[in-house]
């Protein structure tokens, strides 16, 4: 059992667990993306990481919704998950020296970010569909929606423009 949270005994409690886990992770997010977006160059980057941040101050909201509507406490459990890739992604940023690179390299650890959402989202899907929680299932959903449609946008604008700039 981790430090501060109760045993995971149940598909339920594993339902709740996840959902701190993943709200702790957004709220990560949330104060990581500000730096990113005064380091990036790119305009179309700069642009597209602007965006998430506001996506993801509404899937915290989101989250905060489910929260309610499953009738549990709004709150987070530390994310080691979380916490890896975006200290590596500041390990990495501080390595880089040209500012080409280093719109790769953060492109690169936002993407690790949206897979490691991607995985979680569709995860908390499942468990609310088995749990027959549909209607959290459809909040989740939504945010799983955007999740894809950023790894999207982030493939393009690696692809036509900021690796080869990075070449």
């Amino acid at each position: 059992m981790g430090l501060l949270s109760k045993p995971i005994k149940t598909l339920d409690d594993l339902f709740v667990h996840t959902l701190q886990d993943i709200y702790y992770a957004e709220n990560q997010i949330a104060k990581s993306l500000p730096k990113m977006i005064a380091k990036a160059t790119d305009p179309k980057l700069k642009q597209g990481f602007e965006t998430h941040l506001e996506e993801t101050k509404g899937q915290i909201k989101r989250l905060e919704q489910v929260f309610q509507m499953h009738g549990q406490e709004v709150k987070g459990v530390t994310c080691a998950a979380m916490d890896g890739i975006l200290d590596e992604a500041t390990e990495t940023m501080s390595d880089v020296g040209d500012k080409e690179v280093l719109d790769a390299a953060m492109l690169s650890a936002a993407q690790a970010v949206e897979h490691y959402e991607i995985t979680r989202y569709g995860t908390l899907i499942a468990f609310a569909r088995q749990l027959g929680r549909d209607d959290c299932a459809g909040v989740l959903q939504q945010t799983l929606d955007e999740e894809k449609a950023t790894d999207k946008k982030l493939t393009a604008i690696a692809e036509s423009k900021v690796n080869k700039k990075a070449a």
